[in-house]
């Protein structure tokens, strides 16, 4: 940092820092160039409102949620090459699936879509593979008239 002496005023020192941008210090005053001073949380934040209702309460996580489109999505977690095909259990962030296929050439995934249909009674061309054909971390989308509350229960079923 630089330091000049003026003649302008008494005890004024003008300083370039790094960026090249001068700044004016006097002892004991604020600095010629300074920025407003910035409040930080001096307020308390307000629930924001829309139309002026209030903010609906954020729903509880859920591993089965339902699409734009209409289509109920449900979060597996697979895990290929148990002995049986089960449903081990169901977390708020996905549902985790036991199944009796290796994880080779899809088989594993053709075998959670055969058992999901069954665990839900639902035709097996009603289930897509949505996303992670090759993770354990699926999305399997579901088209039907079946609301994400009755397909959570019947996992929850066939969990216990």
């Amino acid at each position: 940092m630089l330091t000049l002496r003026t003649t302008l005023r008494p005890a004024l020192t003008c300083c370039f820092n790094e960026t090249s941008r001068p700044t004016a210090i006097q002892k004991g005053a604020a600095p010629l160039f300074s920025r407003p001073p910035q409040h930080r949380g001096a307020m308390p934040k307000r629930d924001k409102t829309v139309g002026g209702k209030p903010k609906p309460p954020e729903s509880v996580p859920s591993p089965v949620t339902r699409g734009k489109s209409g289509t109920v999505s449900i979060a597996v977690h697979a895990k290929p090459g148990s002995k049986q095909n089960a449903i081990t259990d169901v977390s708020p962030e996905a549902v985790g699936v036991a199944i009796a296929a290796p994880p080779t050439d899809g088989e594993a995934n053709a075998e959670l879509v055969r058992f999901l249909s069954k665990v839900l009674n639902v035709k097996k061309s009603d289930l897509c593979l949505d996303k992670g054909s090759r993770s354990r971390e699926k999305v399997i989308s579901m088209s039907g008239s079946m609301s994400p509350e009755e397909v959570l229960e019947k996992l929850k079923n066939a969990a216990t």
